[in-house]
């Protein structure tokens, strides 16, 4: 390659969002991509109009950030665009025909509900290739990447309303067959992806995250410190960080840990973080009552990236009951801070933990508390699995992750891989520690 190749990224999310631990990922993956320095990209970073500098710490010399003045438009102004209307959508609507659903499940609009249109700004950008890499997407006339990162309305559709069921649905199905490649977390979501949507695996790549706290500076002991005097910690505790969605399961924890007292008569102090949704707080705040647990569990809300690694840091070891995950982001910070994991045997999660996390139930309260209860009473286990964890977290780094995009980003723009570009493209670290043979002689 002699001229640079330009992709854009969209990070229109802004920071503080509902989208959790996706904007964690955006930063570690902007991150990562703004150290290579072995090519000849540049990268444009689209940012909202409320929030255009909130990745200015992250971005790198061959980055630079625009911000996008207008939510796209409602129709097509670009007029390659325009004159792909039509013959899209004539194809959506005979993918609409074929949906494979049970009727309960999915909910589909009527009328098929339209993406968004460009209105020219990416076009405008001068680049060769434009990644997605959140559940949004905008038709436009470069080839596109695009992350669902997980069909949870499909397996759980009592956690969305009818509406939203059909606009993911619909924004899926359409970015997913619109788009050059799909890039999911795992393999359990690349399976789910063929199932649901009939996409052929050679269009879905499969991409592991690493650890989203990975790109801030590591904790001192001042740090530590400092951090403990705030919120008033009181190790040794046990750490749950998650978004309060109600498939994250908190619920069950606090049964476990109130199952423990009462039944072995084991204390275990807990901290949670994570954005409190108000309906479910609710709930929450009212179990934790009802089961007298106020004095031996903390929600510190949301909390900043620097203060959660030194929460982190402190912790005993980390619960990770969650009912559903494509990936999780608290199993690498967890990792990267030296701390044994315990957590569910769902979806994604037990191809992602290997051997380095202590697997439960997470729908069985006795399971969690047998878990929880291991942990906190046996350290010769925390030790193993923290030792597991290490090793396991050297499997995940954001310059492989950030490498593996930029090969999806050349061959997207026909661009000639290299031996590197095409070894990341056949190898699945996510279940091969190894590389292919045949790309390793």
């Amino acid at each position: 390659m002699t001229n640079p190749l330009r992709i854009a990224l969209c990070a229109e999310l802004g920071p503080d969002t509902n989208y959790g631990g996706v904007e964690s990922v955006l930063v570690g993956l902007i991150s990562a991509l703004g150290k290579l320095t072995d090519g000849p990209e540049e990268y444009v970073i689209t940012t909202p109009a409320k929030a255009p500098d909130w990745l200015r710490n992250y971005v790198g010399p061959n980055q630079r950030m625009v911000s996008r003045p207008t939510p796209p438009a409602a129709t097509p102004r670009h007029p390659l665009a325009a004159r792909m209307l039509g013959s899209v959508y004539e194809g959506l609507g005979a993918a609409k025909r074929r949906l494979r659903k049970p009727a309960d499940i999915v909910a589909t609009p009527s009328p098929w509900t339209q993406i968004p249109l460009s209105n020219g700004f990416y076009e405008s950008l001068g680049c060769d290739v434009l990644h997605f890499p959140y559940q949004t997407f905008t038709l436009c006339s470069i080839p596109t990447v695009f992350n669902p990162h997980d069909l949870q309305h499909r397996h759980m559709p009592s956690l969305f309303s009818p509406q939203l069921i059909a606009d993911r649905e619909s924004l899926y199905r359409q970015a997913c067959g619109l788009s050059h490649t799909v890039v999911v977390a795992s393999d359990w979501t690349k399976n789910d992806l063929i199932f649901h949507y009939g996409l052929h695996p050679d269009k879905i790549q499969t991409i592991p995250w690493a650890s989203p706290t990975q790109a801030l500076a590591d904790p001192s002991e001042g740090d530590l410190a400092s951090v403990g005097e705030k919120y008033g910690l009181r190790p040794p505790y046990a750490l749950y960080p998650a978004v309060m969605w109600p498939h994250k399961n908190h619920v069950r924890l606090l049964e476990a840990l109130a199952w423990l007292r009462d039944r072995d008569n084991l204390d275990v102090r807990l901290v949670c973080t994570g954005k409190r949704r108000e309906n479910v707080w609710t709930r929450i705040e009212s179990r934790l009552r009802e089961l007298r647990l106020e004095d031996r569990v903390q929600f510190l809300g949301h909390i900043s990236r620097e203060d959660l690694r030194a929460v982190y840091r402190m912790a005993q070891f980390v619960v990770v009951p969650t009912l559903f995950e494509a990936a999780s982001g608290p199993m690498y910070e967890a990792w990267l801070e030296g701390r044994a994991v315990a957590c569910s045997t769902v979806t994604s999660l037990p191809e992602q933990a290997a051997d380095a996390a202590l697997l439960f139930d997470p729908y069985s309260v006795e399971a969690i508390a047998a878990a929880i209860k291991r942990l906190a009473t046996e350290p010769d286990l925390r030790e193993d699995l923290e030792r597991k964890g290490r090793c396991r977290l050297a499997d995940f780094t954001w310059d492989r992750t950030a490498r593996a995009y930029r090969a999806v980003y050349r061959r997207a723009a026909r661009v000639p891989l290299n031996d590197e570009d095409r070894l990341l493209l056949a190898w699945d670290w996510m279940k091969d520690r190894e590389p292919p043979k045949d790309l390793t002689r």
